[in-house]
């Protein structure tokens, strides 16, 4: 499985449009985008499209190593990636990010900003389509995975819109948040499905779930402190990036990824060194970085410092600097 085709591209505007298609299902697009939302555009959106998409990407790699459908045969069809070779096909979680993503950011944004009500469909449908072709293109799944995991996808969005406003409420006001945010996530990591062999969906979903759970606390962190304000009743004229002079939009992302990235460099670095002094491994044996009791804690511990930085020191650095 570790072997790459080797293959000749004949069609250079595909074959980028869909790698980078590929791209918006995957950790960097969602290092970026999510704490984009937070910073520049709504905090109400952002927490619920976090919501949305920690529940429907558990959901969907569970259910990849519940089923276990394999991955379309290599040949014949080519297969341009080969981190994600190892995990089974059945749903495409790129395919219900996509979808969860674009169609929970147009949902939550359509009652709170005036903008054309069909702009706002097609931008989330082609985004979702996007990403959704490029898992055919790559040869990572097949038009069954994809369907399904977009179909999957689109369930769960039906059935979580309605308590949206209450899970919302709660996260925020309740004094148990901290602690379900918390101890939630872990235990369903540390019960994850075991396979025979080593998966990355294990690590993804605990990357997923401690990002969420770090970013839950800070919402609710911002909430007691009153830093982060409630949605207004009517809606607004447009998107505060409108009325946010470009210079200062990039200021927040420029500083605010800037110190994301840091952070996750900083626990990262010092969960593995911590957890390799009590195991008794260095910090670049990957296999013992594949065992449980050292996989999960060191990414649920750095990515939960991630989600907790974005939402809470992030925002104060940005006032510090006259930047919001």
């Amino acid at each position: 499985q570790g072997c790459t085709q080797k293959y000749i591209v004949k069609n250079y505007f595909y074959y980028y449009l869909f790698k980078f298609s590929a791209a918006l299902g995957e950790e960097i697009f969602y290092i970026t985008f999510l704490p984009f939302t937070y910073w520049n555009i709504d905090h109400s959106v952002s927490r619920r499209m976090i919501i949305v998409w920690s529940i429907v990407m558990y959901i969907g790699q569970v259910s990849k190593d519940i089923l276990k459908w394999p991955r379309p045969l290599s040949p014949p069809v080519v297969k341009l990636e080969m981190r994600t070779n190892a995990e089974y096909g059945m749903p495409s979680t790129h395919a219900m990010a996509a979808t969860a993503i674009s169609f929970s950011f147009f949902i939550a944004t359509t009652n709170l900003y005036k903008y054309p009500f069909e702009l706002g469909l097609v931008a989330a449908f082609v985004f979702s389509t996007l990403v959704c072709l490029s898992r055919l293109y790559t040869g990572m799944h097949t038009v069954l995975d994809v369907i399904g995991g977009a179909l999957i996808s689109a369930v769960l969005l039906v059935l979580l819109y309605p308590a949206w406003d209450s899970i919302d409420h709660l996260l925020l006001t309740s004094p148990f948040c901290p602690l379900f945010s918390i101890v939630v996530p872990l235990v369903l990591c540390y019960n994850y499905p075991k396979l025979d062999y080593y998966s990355p969906t294990r690590g993804d979903t605990t990357t997923i779930l401690g990002a969420a759970a770090g970013a839950t606390v800070g919402f609710w962190l911002n909430h007691q402190s009153s830093a982060s304000a409630s949605p207004g009743e009517s809606a607004h004229p447009g998107f505060p990036l409108a009325s946010s002079t470009v210079v200062f939009v990039l200021a927040r992302f420029s500083v605010g990824i800037l110190v994301v990235l840091l952070t996750r460099w900083l626990m990262k670095s010092l969960v593995l060194g911590v957890l390799g002094y009590r195991y008794k491994f260095p910090m670049g044996d990957l296999e013992a970085r594949r065992r449980l009791e050292v996989e999960v804690p060191y990414k649920f511990v750095t990515y939960s410092s991630v989600g907790f930085t974005a939402t809470v020191v992030v925002p104060l650095l940005h006032r510090l600097l006259g930047l919001m």
